[in-house]
């Protein structure tokens, strides 16, 4: 019993494509709400929770509308085709509402210009500048004009190295941000219409998210699953870490470009999407592939599995529990790593002062790393003992990283990303197969719907939560915050008893799976 490997990496172009779009979202979304609007941290969190939002719904029906898609590509492929046309045609729409409100707020645009900081302090001076709270912003009580506007985003630190001067981060920044929502309040087009794109984009990319997923246990076998998992998360992550170089390249999280105009880098994230979709239609043919995984199943002795399109398998009352906590944990452990990579691009450039692209690019790096021998590892150990391993990494590395800051070694965070992108490997391997196990081959699109309700559940919540707690407790929270979530989600995988991939005797598979 072999995965084609080649198979299932071209049949992962979707899910690199997916991941491409997500990470340029997650990475430059909250920058331009924050610094060109001039929302808050809390704000920002309820629109970057709106993707999740609309997934609570439209991924379970478009999973199960799939299911019964009757096309001659095949079930999934229609909706990855003009879900990812329309995602990339209106992500590159949001750049000219970003551009709009680039010219709204022009007089302040050129970072430490002593000019453009006159006119915030003068804006504040005259009663004008207030946070989105609807609170006054008081510079004046701190500073004179002379000594608002000759603070530089860069200082040289006792050590030698240059780092954001402290006030900049605690009343430049802000300050810049409470004008930004000024304008924004009084001017709100270029905010409507970023909205209305944004709102496109998240619905297509809602369309063919499930379909995407559910394509591989739909080419795939069940003994191979995690196998081929573990592949389509490697393609997922090339696509993240593509994007995170890209960043590094733009310089997306230099302080100094804070209000560059993101034209030219949409274009290339668009770009990105649109030549893995032509990779995936001119090498995946789902009919064929699905006809394939058919007659391999049948071959092993499994077809009675895998034999229907349609029906649904009634779970007993011990598999039902089994899914449920199952379910808990994947709401757990997204909780606490969402709200890292959805505000570390904010936690990073405010507290640590350092690049984000390096450190996350570090974390998948990590990742890609360790995807394959993570399945290698569920088929010899079981894919339950292998998630709590991961989740153990995972509480692990954050935790550590509640207590470093901009004076800690640079190296001890990026081993703590790095473990955590080994940790979140191995559960995102491995979790995704123990859902879909508990099904028969026509509710794989249904069964992938589950899967992802209950990941953006915690997905919709946490980044309104975690930025909540940012701003009345302090951006320190949040990695305390993270690991309480990880921690929580270790008990409740304790719980599952179904789902796992160790074959049954009687099938005639436990040598076979050996030799794979």
């Amino acid at each position: 019993m072999k995965l084609n490997y080649k198979r299932t990496i071209f049949v992962g172009f979707a899910f690199f494509l997916i991941c491409a779009f997500w990470q340029a979202y997650d990475n430059t979304i909250p920058l331009i709400l924050t610094n060109k609007f001039g929302l808050s941290q809390t704000a920002s969190g309820v629109v970057m929770a709106l993707d999740n939002i609309l997934a609570l719904f439209m991924l379970p029906l478009f999973g199960a509308i799939s299911d019964r898609c009757r096309h001659r590509l095949g079930r999934r492929t229609p909706f990855i085709l003009i879900g990812t046309l329309v995602a990339a045609v209106a992500f590159v729409g949001l750049s000219i509402a970003d551009n709009m409100q680039l010219k709204q707020i022009a007089r302040v645009s050129a970072i430490d210009d002593p000019a453009a900081l006159t006119e915030i302090y003068n804006a504040e001076k005259d009663a004008e500048l207030q946070t989105p709270d609807g609170e006054k912003f008081v510079l004046s009580e701190r500073f004179s004009q002379e000594e608002f506007t000759a603070i530089r985003s860069q200082t040289v630190n006792e050590k030698g190295k240059t780092v954001t001067a402290p006030d900049y981060t605690n009343y430049v920044v802000p300050a810049r941000q409470a004008y930004a929502w000024n304008v924004s309040s009084h001017s709100a087009a270029p905010l409507i219409l970023f909205m209305v794109l944004l709102l496109i984009v998240l619905l297509f990319m809602a369309t063919f998210r499930s379909p995407a997923v559910a394509l591989m246990p739909d080419v795939t076998i069940k003994p191979l699953r995690s196998k081929a998992n573990a592949v389509i998360n490697l393609m997922g992550s090339a696509g993240g870490i593509l994007v995170l170089g890209l960043g590094m390249v733009f310089a997306t999280s230099a302080v100094k470009n804070s209000l560059m105009s993101y034209s030219l880098y949409f274009g290339v994230i668009a770009g990105i999407m649109l030549l893995a979709l032509l990779i995936f239609m001119l090498k995946v043919r789902e009919p064929k592939f699905v006809e394939d995984m058919r007659a391999e199943s049948r071959r092993f002795g499994i077809e009675e599995e895998e034999q229907s399109d349609s029906g649904s398998r009634k779970l007993s009352k011990a598999e039902r529990r089994s899914l449920i906590f199952l379910l808990a944990s994947i709401v757990l452990w997204f909780m606490g790593y969402n709200a890292v990579t959805s505000k570390y691009s904010v936690y990073a450039s405010n507290i640590l002062h350092k690049d984000y692209n390096l450190t996350l690019i570090i974390a998948q790096a990590a990742a890609i790393l360790s995807y394959l021998p993570v399945g290698f590892a569920a088929s010899r150990f079981g894919r339950k003992k292998t998630i709590l391993a991961g989740v153990v990494m995972l509480t692990a590395a954050f935790a550590v990283a509640c207590f470093l800051r901009e004076s800690s070694p640079t190296m001890l965070m990026n081993a703590m990303f790095a473990l955590a992108g080994i940790g979140w490997a191995t559960i995102n391997v491995n979790s995704f197969p123990m859902v879909v196990e508990l099904c028969k081959g026509g509710d794989v699109g249904k069964y992938t719907g589950f899967y992802y309700t209950a990941s953006m559940a915690a997905q919709t919540v946490t980044p309104m939560i975690s930025g909540f707690f940012m701003d009345k407790l302090g951006m320190t929270t949040l990695f305390p915050y993270a690991s309480i979530f990880a921690c929580l989600a270790f008990g409740t995988m304790l719980f599952v008893r179904h789902g796992d991939n160790k074959p049954t005797a009687k099938k005639g598979l436990e040598a076979l799976d050996v030799e794979d």
